[in-house]
Order: C-alpha cells, then structure tokens, then sequence
C-alpha cells in the first residue's frame, strides 16, 4: 500500500492557527500509485533485513507536555518531554530495535522525528509525510531497528516546537567498539526564547508580519521588535543586502534571532553545569547542537580537541583548537584532561552570547560566565573540514542522478526557498533504490544553511565526512552523494527551524519499480 493521502492531512494549512495544529512541515501528503509511500511493502522489506537475529527490544516512553523549567537561576513555561530538558537518554547497541510510546499532552498535535537515523520511513515522524500528527491527548508507537552506531537527537518535525524544550540524545553504541575513553560527556547546545515573554510561534509570526511584502513601510515596522536581525531585512530571492546585523566571518549572515539565552545542559552560565572527571582521562564528548537558529563555536580552556565522529560516523581524527557546529550536527571529539577548573565554552556564532560548562578534575575557582578561552580565537574546525574514515567511505562509482537545490529566500518578505519554490510548493526529487544519487547544493543567499537529509547518510563528494547535516556557506556550492538505500518518501531540509517552517524543504521521493 504506497498512498497515504486518504489520510486527510490538509495541503496548505491556512493561518498560523493551522501551522501551530498541524506543523507548517505537515502538509506534504504527495505520494501516488507511482511513488513508494511508507506503507508500501518495500519499506517493510527494508526493515527486515536492517534487524538482527537476536536483537534486543528496547522500550522507553515519552511524554511531551507543558512543564516549568528551572535554566539556571530562571524559570520558563515550555514544553518537553518528561519534565526535563534535555528530555530522557535514549540508549541502545546498534542492531536493536527501540520502541517508544509517545504520549502527547500538548495543547496542539506533535510528532517525534529521530534525527540522523537511517531508520524504516513510516517511523520517521514527518506528519503527512511518514504519519498523521499525533493528536492532542493521543499516543503514537515508534518502532524501529537501529542500524548504524553514532549520536543521534529527537524532536518534533511539528512548527516550529523544536524550539521549545522539546529534544532529546539517543546513543546507538557499537558492541564491538574498543574502548578508547575513559570517560563520556553528552552535551547539548540550544538557544532559548520560550517562556520569556515570547514563544516560537510568536517568533516566526513577528518575522512573517515584518516581512510583509517588503516596502518601506513594513521595514518600519520592524523598530522596536525585540530580538529581530534588523539589519538582514530586505533582499530578494537569492540576492539579499548585506547584513549588517548577526554576522560570522565564516558563515555571513548568521541566523534571524538573537536569543536571550544560550544553553548547555538546559543550563545557561548564570548557573552552569560541571561536568567532571580525573585528570589525565581520556574524555570522549558527543555534542548535539538542538538550536533551531544558532550555530555554536566549541572549545575547551587550556586544551585541543580531537574531532573522532561526525553525524555518528568516523573520520579520520582531527585535532583542532574549536569546533564549528551548526543546527542539527553532531560532532564525537577527545580530549585529555589536565588538573583543575576549565571552562567549556559554546560561543553562539555571529550573535552575542555564548553557553557555559565547568570542566573539573581537582581544585580551583569555577570559571565566570564571561571568561576568556583563546582556543575560541584559533582555528575553528567545520564539519566540511573532516575526512571520511575508510571504513565507512562510498565505494567509488559514477551517479547515476543527480538534483540540484538552489537554495534562496529572502528576510522581506520572510519566505525560503528551494529550487525557487517554497514548501508545500516545492518539486519533489524523483529517485529509484539502487541508485547511487547526487545533490548539489547551491546557495544563493548570504546566510548558511545546515541541509539535513532524512533517512540517509552522505558523503561529500570532495572527499570529506559521511553526514546527514552540513553547513552550505553563503554564495557557496557543495556536492554529496549517497546510496538510494532506503525506500519511501523522505523530508530534505534546511535545520534553521524558521527557514523549514517558511518553505525551505523538498522531498526524496522513491519510485515504485517495475
């Protein structure tokens, strides 16, 4: 069975309203006699043979519902799982099969999207995509196999609620790794705004509204809008002016908002988390950017870090002085630990503000939160930096298709594109299992965008890391390629959670073959 659209998601949901019960990202119900839906049975086909014999089960149970958070000498009305964010630690060995019950007590429908997994498409929680949203009051079974080691997060694919306290870490461990570490840090990086006056809807629906058509008048609108990028209005599709407001010399226009907080933890410094080990351990530490509009700069006071793994799988171990992670990226680095109090420092790239950990292995003063780490001013190592293990490297071979994604859009009015269309609008890119695939991102704007690719893992065809998220720099062109490997219908996006919201996404759609 490959078509889905007798299940009555609404195209084009009108009103913010309709985003906020739907989520913006919901309304792509596409799939027909001639495309794999994710009910079809090669999609189950796929599944089987991803399960081992002898697997564990592994079950766990989520509850998104409105909770109080404590960030650290601030408390904050959200949303998240359990009463906590970062949300419970998923872990399992690779070849398990976990499943999740989700229960959903939010005022609106939800769905939960397991980020970076190659995992079975009717459980990749795209709502009108793989599923129908989970309803207020209602739950939704998870189910899948696990097949690749790495660190892995996840969030709702609903509006804009991942920028809420809605995320998670799930670790898939690898049974036959040797150990190389003494010690494992997990660390979560987000920028905040939910429960401080404003939520994410209000966030988006102030950027649409200041965006209006564009003119002058609507620019004057924009005085006095706390936490908006002034100076990155205007523009137009794929030519926007300079940005003069939030600005990185690596990465240009550097995001739409700027946070009143930046968290490590679900701490900000004001009160920071400590994260401890003895000196002369070897610490593996996995980080996960779960910002929705902020790419952070990474560093250790007083050491280098050994970048060992990214987006879950190995590359060649590169040591550097800071590391540049955008939304949706994770990076697993080391580092050995000298005697006594250092700072980790997540500096919010191109914006002011930064997230704070204390690093202790014996005595000493915790670091305050303005302290000054000069490996944040050294080389600053990007995910396109890293070379492919060769254990996990594509076989070489011609592509066999290839996509192109003209990556535009434009601050007023706010509205991202792909391959000039906006979502639900946009073109689905056709391809058939077995074939060796290439996209070529080209970005037309002067802002970075971290494209995310569902259910597959890439590789960068100059040689570099196998990913499924990566920064395209601004005016900047960058090739991948991957395995089409995994039947169905699968969301390709930019992770900036405002841009996906306003249009930025397309779809992988798998044929039926004959």
């Amino acid at each position: 069975m490959s078509d889905i659209t007798r299940r009555a998601v609404l195209r084009g949901a009108a009103g913010l309203a309709g985003v906020a019960a739907l989520g913006g990202l919901a309304s792509c119900s596409r799939t027909t006699s001639t495309t794999v839906g994710p009910l079809a049975d090669a999609v189950a086909a796929a599944e089987a043979a991803r399960r081992k014999p002898g697997g564990r089960l592994v079950t766990a149970r989520l509850t998104a519902q409105p909770v109080t958070l404590d960030l650290g000498g601030r408390s904050v009305s959200t949303w998240a799982y359990g009463d906590t964010s970062p949300g419970p630690l998923l872990r399992v060995d690779a070849g398990d099969v976990l499943r999740v019950d989700v229960d959903n007590q939010l005022p609106v429908a939800t769905s939960v999207h397991w980020h970076g997994l190659a995992l079975r498409n009717d459980m990749d929680g795209v709502p009108g995509l793989t599923q129908d949203p989970i309803p207020t009051g209602g739950t939704f079974r998870y189910e899948f196999a696990a097949p690749h080691p790495g660190t892995y997060f996840y969030h709702p694919h609903s509006g804009v609620q991942l920028d809420r306290g809605l995320y998670g870490v799930l670790i898939v461990d690898d049974p036959d790794e040797s150990g190389r570490y003494d010690v494992e840090w997990i660390v979560v990086l987000d920028d905040w705004v939910d429960g401080t006056g404003r939520t994410p809807d209000r966030v988006l629906a102030d950027l649409q509204q200041a965006g209006g058509d564009g003119s002058m008048s609507d620019m004057h609108d924009m005085e006095g809008m706390e936490g908006m990028d002034h100076g990155s209005m205007g523009g137009s599709m794929g030519g926007m002016h300079g940005i003069e407001g939030m600005q990185s010399p690596l990465l240009g226009g550097a995001g739409d908002i700027a946070y009143p907080h930046y968290l490590l933890n679900g701490r900000t410094p004001a009160d920071p988390a400590t994260l401890s080990a003895k000196p002369g351990q070897r610490v593996r530490i996995r980080f996960v950017n779960a910002g929705s509009d902020t790419a952070f700069r990474v560093a250790v006071g007083g050491h280098r870090m050994t970048v060992t793994h990214s987006d879950g799988f190995p590359v060649v171990p590169m040591p550097t002085d800071a590391l540049l992670i955008g939304m949706g990226e994770r990076f697993d680095a080391t580092v050995t630990l000298g005697e006594g109090v250092f700072p980790l420092v997540a500096s919010a790239e191109g914006k002011q503000g930064r997230a704070l950990a204390v690093i202790r292995s014996g005595a000493g003063r915790p670091p305050t939160g303005d302290v000054q780490v000069s490996e944040l001013s050294g080389k600053a190592l990007l995910g396109t930096g890293l070379s492919t293990a060769e254990s996990v490297r594509l076989d070489r071979r011609s592509a066999d298709r290839s996509h192109s994604l003209v990556l535009g859009g434009s601050m007023a009015p706010y509205r991202w594109t792909i391959n000039g269309k906006a979502f639900p609008d946009a073109d689905p890119l056709p391809l058939t299992r077995g074939e060796r695939v290439r996209l070529r991102f080209v970005n037309q704007s002067m802002m970075f965008h971290p494209m995310h690719v569902h259910g597959h893992t890439f590789a960068l065809t100059s040689g570099g890391a196998r990913k499924d998220t990566v920064i395209v720099r601004p005016m900047a062109t960058l090739d991948v390629e991957f395995e089409s490997d995994n039947p169905g219908q699968w969301a390709t996006h930019c992770h900036n959670i405002y841009h996906a919201e306003t249009g930025m996404m397309t779809t992988l759609s798998y044929q039926a073959q004959e």
